[in-house]
């Protein structure tokens, strides 16, 4: 899931979204179907001897990092970095659980279901559940629908292309997650969107070591895209992740920004590019106060890892 922004983050934001914009022009994306919002079942239950993150029962947040005029990240200790570890690699296992569930017909509420179960089954607690009041244990956006949708009745059709994205607390740590999924025969546009987009992140990942400013993430991951003729998402970001689910550094996956500092051994934070078809970087919020969908109905693919800055590179801990 992308960051909820501090004052000073949102400021930035809101001049970025400005800035990046492509006059639409005449194009096709290919053929699939334009999602808008179904029907979403209440929340699904969570047994109480689970760790509950602070927002579990009233939907407030209140574990997060305060902002500050640096926006310094956490710097982990290594008890800290075997925890988050663990909680990375739960939430691996159930995004790789969960693509053995994606197929035509099924909806994703159902999804959110087996979700939901095999986090609980695991003694951890999904991250979405509740937090600022989002009503399901997993994200899943299909097609035009960018980022943060909410499972409902919706079945999956032939030619969709679906995001997942997974977050698990795990003994008071959260580990988060995304990859887009084909459904049945996808167009070569859709292919080609999905394949782009993952390449992204891995060009953004592969910049990542001691010393490297952030906004080096973001010259990598935009140029893959430009050169290949799609265009990312700038208002959706990456954040630094630990006890807290969100938190500094945020991660502009766009390179028209001024977001301070170097990386250092003991950060942790997410990459996450949302990458489109389309030629405008318009966006909209739909009625339920969460789907972010693109106004030109072109698809966008995202890919997450949760990455740890070591003495030398980094590692993946979302594999």
């Amino acid at each position: 899931m992308i960051l909820f922004k501090t004052a000073f983050q949102q400021k930035l934001l809101n001049s970025l979204c400005a800035r990046y914009f492509w006059s639409k022009s005449k194009q096709t994306y290919g053929v699939y179907d334009i999602v808008s919002l179904g029907d979403v079942s209440p929340p699904r239950a969570v047994p109480q001897y689970l760790t509950l993150p602070s927002y579990a029962e009233t939907g407030i947040v209140t574990d997060e990092p305060e902002s500050n005029d640096d926006c310094s990240p956490e710097i982990k200790t290594k008890g800290q970095i075997e925890m988050m570890r663990q909680s990375c690699k739960l939430a691996k296992f159930v995004l790789d659980s969960a693509r053995s569930q994606i197929k035509t017909g099924i909806t994703t509420d159902e999804i959110d279901e087996f979700v939901h179960d095999l986090i609980i089954n695991n003694n951890a607690y999904p991250s979405p559940l509740n937090y600022k009041g989002f009503m399901k244990s997993v994200c899943t956006s299909i097609n035009n629908i960018l980022c943060h949708g909410v499972p409902d009745n919706r079945p999956l059709h032939d030619g969709d292309i679906i995001s997942v994205d997974v977050s698990v607390y795990l003994n008071g740590f959260h580990g988060d997650c995304a990859a887009t999924y084909c459904v049945g025969d996808v167009d070569e546009q859709g292919k080609k969107l999905v394949s782009i987009a993952e390449q992204c992140m891995y060009n953004g990942i592969n910049v990542c070591k001691p010393g490297k400013s952030f906004s080096e993430i973001s010259k990598a991951i935009e140029l893959y895209a430009y050169n290949n003729e799609h265009r990312v998402i700038p208002c959706i970001t990456g954040h630094g992740i630990g006890t807290f689910f969100h938190g500094p550094p945020t991660i502009f996956h766009t390179t028209q920004n001024t977001y301070p500092g170097l990386m250092e051994p003991g950060m942790i934070f997410t990459i996450e590019p949302v990458v489109i078809q389309g030629t405008s970087s318009d966006i909209a919020i739909l009625d339920d106060g969460w789907s972010i969908a693109t106004l030109d109905d072109s698809r966008g693919a995202q890919f997450e890892h949760t990455v740890l800055i070591t003495e030398n590179g980094c590692d993946i801990l979302t594999v």
